[in-house]
């Protein structure tokens, strides 16, 4: 079967322009006949996903036009509207004009006759995986409209989550970047502009004074390879990430540095929380969404131990049990999920527990920046309180010979 973009009349000679699906061009016009319309021009149409462009190149949707669609589409399901109308409607909306695009390359698909979740498939580089296998689930289950609704509230506290993420650490970073310029400030410019003033009066540098020097003298000499290695050593690490290998070292380490830690397994189980209780209250098997819920994780370092406990889940292991084994989230999760398991209630009880690790992410996250501003502080007065007595103790000292 092919997808053709048509152009037809009708006997009042009105013109019609849209897409089918069809076995050849042939059979096209014999479909349209049925319909009272006569085939003028065809062509194939790919489907495929509109340029990126509009979005800078990124080819994605932004997580809050997915969750206003997510809203918005299930609001006109529960009211009556069929899938077709409601995207109808939802692609004259004031999104983008990237998702604009999108959602009339799905339009024509679904109205050819493809299902939602195929025509969403096609644009595997668009949706997110997780969010593609809900509307599959949704469709298949019968209750789009509730899938809907809580794919919104989903994506609305995980963007919360990363917003405060964001915030949180914002300051701590500001001041890392003040340190940095503030040291390349006086090395570069204002060291070497008092050695120069003080030349002339042959004060022997000792000590940390002849230690900045050595240092300023180095960076103004080696800028530019200095410069180079920073170049270089950022491109390393970004390609390193892009690696299988160096992605997995990465997610390894946010398990395991003792700062970010448990901000990381607090984050993986607010989102195992609400991903696990949205697929079980969907209607999915467990075993399917022990397969499912990994997308939502962004851990792959989780998501290998994860795929582990789920096989021992396979192998008849409690899954409170193999959870604990693996060490993957932390003992109240456990401890509901045991709950759970015993009276038969999982999605219930996950889907309650949110908002607890929505709250235990933003307590780890405030009591991080509690321990990271005071250090950073200590550290910029520490760098500015050297610098200044490396570069006035020769002043000193020459005060203390006049006097």
């Amino acid at each position: 079967m092919q997808q053709y973009k048509y152009t037809a009349i009708n006997l009042q000679k009105e013109k019609f322009t849209g897409h089918f699906i069809a076995q050849d061009e042939n059979d096209l016009a014999v479909q349209l006949s049925k319909q009272g319309l006569y085939l003028i021009s065809v062509s194939t149409d790919s489907g495929k996903s509109p340029s990126a462009f509009f979005t800078m190149g990124t080819g994605k949707v932004k997580l809050n036009e997915l969750t206003t669609f997510c809203r918005q589409y299930a609001i006109m399901i529960t009211s009556g509207i069929s899938l077709l109308g409601g995207i109808e409607i939802l692609k004259e909306q004031a999104f983008s004009a990237y998702f604009k695009q999108l959602l009339e390359v799905i339009y024509e698909d679904v109205k050819a006759g493809m299902m939602l979740s195929a025509a969403m498939e096609k644009h595997k580089g668009v949706f997110p995986d997780f969010f593609r296998s809900m509307i599959k689930v949704g469709e298949t289950s019968g209750k789009l409209d509730i899938v809907m609704n809580s794919l919104a509230e989903y994506y609305e506290k995980d963007t919360a989550i990363r917003k405060k993420t964001k915030s949180a650490l914002s300051y701590p970073i500001m001041l890392g970047g003040l340190t940095v310029a503030i040291v390349i400030l006086m090395m570069v410019f204002v060291v070497p502009t008092f050695r120069k003033s003080l030349s002339s009066l042959e004060v022997e540098a000792t000590g940390i004074t002849k230690a900045v020097y050595d240092i300023s003298d180095f960076m103004v000499a080696s800028w530019q390879y200095i410069l180079g290695a920073i170049v270089v050593l950022i491109l390393a690490i970004f390609i390193a990430k892009k690696t299988p290998k160096g992605s997995y070292f990465f997610d390894w380490l946010k398990v395991n540095t003792p700062l970010v830690r448990k901000i990381q397994i607090d984050t993986v189980a607010a989102r195992f929380a609400r991903g696990f209780g949205l697929l079980l209250s969907s209607g999915m098997d467990i075993t399917d969404a022990l397969d499912a819920v990994t997308i939502v994780f962004g851990n792959q370092d989780v998501v290998r131990r994860f795929k582990l406990a789920s096989e021992d889940v396979r192998h008849g292991m409690m899954m409170a049990l193999a959870f604990d084994k693996y060490k993957l989230f932390p003992p109240i999760l456990v401890q509901m999920v045991a709950v759970g398991e015993k009276t038969a209630s999982l999605d219930d009880v996950l889907t309650r527990s949110c908002a607890f690790f929505d709250e235990a992410v933003q307590e780890s996250l405030t009591s991080l920046t509690g321990k990271i501003q005071p250090a950073m502080l200590i550290i910029l007065g520490g760098v500015i309180g050297v610098l200044f007595l490396a570069i006035y103790s020769p002043m000193l000292s020459i005060m203390q010979s006049l006097g």
